[in-house]
Order: C-alpha cells, then sequence, then structure tokens
C-alpha cells in the first residue's frame, strides 16, 4: 500500500509494519501533526531485552516524525501477567520489586525518546488500576467484553488447546490492557495503541472499549515477529536473552550481537533498529564476501551507540580490534574477579562462558579452550595469574585477581 504521511512511509519501507486497524484513517492521522500513539511495557524484570526493540524504534520514529510518543510502564498490570506467549502464569512480584524494575528499565527509555518540555511522556497504568472499584469497574466495563470472543484470543486459545492452566487473574489481562488505552485517551488524547504482531487481539479489544464508551476512533498498529536469516527467533542466543541494560548485559556482549548476525540480516537490522539512512543501508548490505564484515560493524556500532552511548561503541570496536587483530585483550571485555590459582574448569563456569562443570570440560575437550590465546586440552590446567579466557573464537573474559 501506497502511504501518504512520511511517519508510515518510513515505518513501511524500513518493515515495522504487519497489521493496521485502518490504515486510510491511520495514515490521513499521521498526516497530520502531533499523533499521539503508545506502547506498554511490563516490568517484569528489571530489563527489557531486544524482544522489545521494534516497539521502542516505533516510539522513536514516532518522535521523529513530529508525533508524540507515550511509554506505558506496566505497574498495574504486570500484577496481573500478560499470557501472551507464555505456557504458565508468570512469577507475581510485589510492589517493591515492580518500583526497582520500573526505575531500572526507564533508563533505557532516555537514550530513545527525549523526554524534554513537550517531547515523550512516560506514565504508568497503577495510577488508575491500583484505583480501581470492582463491582464499579464490572458494571461500567465488563458487559461490553464478550467472553465468546476472549476466548478466540491467541493468548487464551493456545493455552486451553495445550490443556495448559490460564488462571481467571491471567483472564482479565486483556480487559486491563483495553482499559489502560481508554484512559490513555481520556487523560491525554492517545489515539493510537502499538505493539508486537501477538497484541494485535489485545490491541483491537481496546480500540472497541474506546468506541463504545467514549465514541473515540482509537487506532492500533502491529509489527511483525522478527526472525533471523535461519528462522530462529531474534535475540535469543545459547547464553540467554540480550539485554538493553549493561547492568544485565555488558557493552561487549551487546556489541558483540550485533557484530555476529547472518550475513543476510544485516541490511534489515540496519532499517530497524538503526537511524542509518536509507543509501548508506544499500551499500552497506551491497557488499559481498569478507566486506560484509564492515557492514556489521557499522550495526555494531550504530545500534550500540543508540542503546549504550557511542562511547561504548567506540570501545567495543576498539576491543574487537585489540582482542581478534592483535591477539590482546581490549578494555571493553569482561573482568571476572576470581583467586589464584584457579582451575580452568572452574574458570570457565565462574566467567559464564560455560554453563556447568560438564559443558567446561565438554569444551576443553573439543579444543575449544584458550588461555592468553593458547590451546588448552588438559582439564585439569590451573590459571595462576591474570589472563584472557577464551571459548571459540567469540567468547571472551578476563581473569582478574
Amino acid at each position: 500500500m501506497s502511504y501518504k504521511s512520511e511517519y508510515l512511509q518510513t515505518l513501511a519501507r524500513r518493515g515495522y509494519i504487519h497489521q493496521l486497524t485502518d490504515a486510510d484513517a491511520i495514515d490521513a492521522r499521521a498526516a497530520k501533526p502531533g499523533l499521539m500513539a503508545y506502547v506498554g511495557f511490563d516490568l517484569t524484570g528489571p530489563s527489557l531485552h531486544i524482544g522489545h526493540l521494534m516497539s521502542i524504534m516505533m516510539l522513536r520514529r514516532l518522535q521523529q516524525h513530529g508525533g508524540k510518543p507515550i511509554a506505558l510502564m506496566g505497574g498495574g498490570t504486570t500484577k496481573v501477567g500478560d499470557p501472551s506467549g507464555k505456557d504458565s502464569q508468570r512469577q507475581l512480584l510485589d510492589d517493591a520489586a515492580i518500583q526497582a524494575n520500573k526505575a531500572s528499565i526507564k533508563r533505557v527509555f532516555e537514550r530513545f525518546l527525549d523526554f524534554g518540555p513537550g517531547g515523550a511522556i512516560m506514565v504508568d497504568n497503577a495510577e488508575w488500576l491500583d484505583k480501581l472499584n470492582y463491582i464499579e469497574f464490572l458494571r461500567d466495563y465488563g458487559r461490553h467484553f464478550s467472553v465468546n470472543r476472549m476466548l478466540t484470543m491467541d493468548s487464551v486459545r493456545l493455552r486451553l488447546e495445550r490443556e495448559q492452566p490460564l488462571s481467571f487473574l491471567e483472564f482479565n489481562y486483556m480487559v486491563l490492557q483495553s482499559y489502560d488505552f481508554v484512559e490513555l485517551h481520556r487523560r491525554h488524547g492517545c489515539v493510537m495503541q502499538m505493539g508486537g504482531s501477538d497484541q494485535w487481539g489485545n490491541i483491537t479489544m481496546g480500540t472497541d472499549l474506546g468506541r463504545r464508551v467514549l465514541g473515540a476512533e482509537l487506532f492500533g498498529l502491529t509489527t511483525p515477529l522478527i526472525t533471523n536469516a535461519d528462522g530462529s527467533k531474534m535475540g535469543k542466543t545459547a547464553q540467554g536473552a540480550v539485554w538493553l541494560n549493561r547492568d544485565q548485559l555488558p557493552d561487549w556482549d551487546y556489541w558483540q550481537f550485533w557484530r555476529n548476525v547472518d550475513d543476510r540480516d544485516v541490511g534489515k537490522f540496519l532499517r530497524l533498529f538503526t537511524d542509518m539512512p536509507d543509501d548508506e543501508i544499500a551499500r552497506l548490505e551491497a557488499l559481498q564476501g569478507a566486506e560484509i564484515n564492515d557492514a556489521k560493524i557499522a550495526l555494531a556500532n550504530a545500534a550500540t551507540a543508540l542503546c549504550r552511548g557511542e562511547d561504548a561503541a567506540a570501545t567495543a570496536e576498539a576491543t574487537a580490534r585489540t582482542t581478534f587483530a592483535e591477539g590482546g585483550a581490549g578494555e571493553a571485555l569482561p573482568q571476572v574477579v576470581v583467586g589464584f590459582p584457579i582451575a580452568l574448569v572452574d574458570a570457565l563456569t565462574a566467567s559464564g562462558l560455560a554453563a556447568s562443570k560438564g559443558e567446561a570440560r565438554r569444551k576443553i575437550g573439543e579444543n575449544a579452550v584458550r588461555v592468553d590465546g593458547e590451546a588448552v586440552a588438559d582439564p585439569n590446567h590451573s590459571i595462576t595469574q591474570p589472563a584472557r579466557l577464551s571459548l571459540g573464537r567469540k567468547r571472551h573474559a578476563l581473569l582478574v585477581a
């Protein structure tokens, strides 16, 4: 489809759009200044991961095109738990844990959005959800929801088909998410909710609720599920999730994730996760052979600079050059404090390069472990002084006293 608004043109060109509730109406609204849209983020941990990055970038693109983004913190809905994509109920957190997670997560948004006067806003749905009167809420809003329709939503249907328990608490999640949309429209004039494709059902229920109780024309937009070229889910690695906060993942590991993406994904990820101009992306993704590594480094630098800052990207690139080209140990490598001497097997587990002693011994037997660049095949080897520990060509750690 051909769009008239620059915002939707950019989203379409760079690969963000999966579904729209009313493409023509959204396009017409986006052509006017001040489009306000939101994405909700539950506070289940101290950091978001790159699976959330599409939604954050959508808010960033909106602000770049003159719109007003809302980052909705789920201080209220986190107490319920979104069943979407889950096989079991999430662990319920107390208020203190939710507030600590919120404080940690907020730091990431400040790198992607401008919260200055007239800029993006951040609100917490606990402001209204915590104050709801249950009977009054059921009377005023519950009557607008069809249980028949709710049972067809993927988040519910898939759990039931797999005969996995779904609590009444979780069943309420989509009702509360829909109510969030109504409250954001009422309080801030927000007219669009955005999210991943798994949120489509919840989003459309929100647009319907807004029409029923407020007579408001509300919209929804979802992004596609991003997969790697090999079909695997983007952001999932053998070492776990790729966290946005450096407290959960060092800058070096974040940079390395982008540096090591599949050659076929470079152009797509440059369009989605960086601000690089289209013509420069076209030049980089056209590189062939060994030159594609230049494009991967450009991707790693641009993505890391957005999330962690220019200094973090520069330090990581310098560390990669020192580590791989010169055989040294750059300053961005993760440092692990240990007591010397330390058995090689213990060093591998302490550094996180191996998940268990059994895996450590197996990797040593596969000749995949190096200490200061020298292969070590003896599982009983002991390290007596600070050293660079390597597993394969891409994973490293500095052992320090």
